[in-house]
């Protein structure tokens, strides 16, 4: 009996010595600067969210938080990186929906999306909208999203829709589209929104999906007609416009996103520090403020939910890329 009492002391006095620096490390962090990564270019949406998301939490930490910008083949390169790095907190990822999506894209990665990285949060959740060019619309009387599908079923092959490039969100919106509607349309992919955009505007493309912010000023200057927010909700930026699912394509959702990773196997006590300091920094109302003005909304997911909802996603889009017989070379 007292050499079993005696091995269930040790026990936990071995169970303690290895906790303990854990419990420690998560109590006291940061005690440094902590880097936060965006795997795109400096200037668009993930970027300009994750340097807002950085200087609130500079401000809760009382430590810099260092925003970086490591771009190359849709965030896989950083993401390699990233799933290599030791985790303790001080190396994070801000990244798009492209992180849940390449998996299905890229046949050949070197990471395991689900083993070798650790949702904190979703940081934020931007609609993407329907939008068509004005003359399209006039000419072919197309005032609604049911007007757009049957014109679309009357002319098979006929209707292009332009995106970003292939495999990004405003593509995938467009193929779930066309898998929900029974549509036939034509991708017509760009080396980057601005162009396709142009492109739209200028009647060479009828058709894109594009994120709130990057159309607004458009469908308020009458250049482009607005047929339905891919949200389930709609858009405060668009309160008239109503979301493809009240448009008749029930259960549409394709939002855009953007989440906080860390890498894989992090210290729960951590992981759980990480996510709190997180979702009350995009609880105040200077974060709300300065999202809504790029049209974003704040995540409030907390992490078990959103460790789910990025498992959910990955089936969902993985799907829309097998139907639609997507792949990168």
């Amino acid at each position: 009996m007292k050499k079993s009492w005696l091995r269930n002391v040790a026990a936990l006095a071995l169970g303690a010595l290895c906790v303990g620096p854990l419990a420690a490390a998560a109590q006291t962090f940061p005690d440094h600067a902590v880097r936060i990564v965006v795997p795109f270019p400096p200037g668009g949406t993930t970027d300009i969210l994750a340097r807002m998301l950085g200087n609130a939490l500079g401000t809760e930490w009382k430590q810099p938080v260092v925003i970086e910008n490591k771009p190359g083949a849709s965030g896989t390169i950083f993401s390699e990186q990233l799933a290599r790095t030791p985790a303790d907190g001080y190396t994070l990822m801000v990244t798009a929906t492209h992180h849940v999506i390449n998996p299905a894209l890229y046949k050949n990665l070197r990471y395991d999306t689900t083993a070798d990285f650790t949702p904190i949060a979703q940081v934020a959740a931007v609609p993407n909208v329907l939008v068509v060019n004005t003359d399209f619309a006039e000419r072919n009387r197309i005032d609604t999203a049911a007007d757009l599908v049957a014109y679309a079923k009357a002319n098979p092959g006929k209707v292009n829709f332009g995106s970003a490039g292939t495999g990004g969100a405003n593509h995938l919106s467009g193929e779930l589209f066309k898998s929900m509607t029974g549509v036939s349309m034509v991708h017509i992919p760009y080396k980057g929104a601005a162009p396709a955009l142009n492109d739209l505007l200028g009647g060479q493309i009828p058709v894109m999906f594009d994120s709130v912010p990057g159309v607004l000023q458009h469908i308020r200057a009458g250049k482009l007609r607005a047929l339905g927010v891919t949200s389930l909700t709609r858009s405060a930026a668009l309160p008239d416009v109503p979301t493809l699912d009240e448009a008749g394509i029930k259960g549409f959702e394709a939002t855009a996103w953007f989440g906080l990773y860390a890498p894989g196997n992090m210290d729960p006590k951590l992981t759980a520090k990480l996510s709190h300091d997180v979702l009350a920094a995009l609880n105040t109302p200077a974060i709300k403020e300065q999202f809504a003005q790029q049209g974003a909304v704040p995540g409030m997911m907390k992490q078990p939910e959103f460790a789910r909802f990025v498992a959910a996603e990955m089936d969902k889009w993985a799907k829309v890329i097998d139907d639609a017989h997507i792949t990168i070379q």
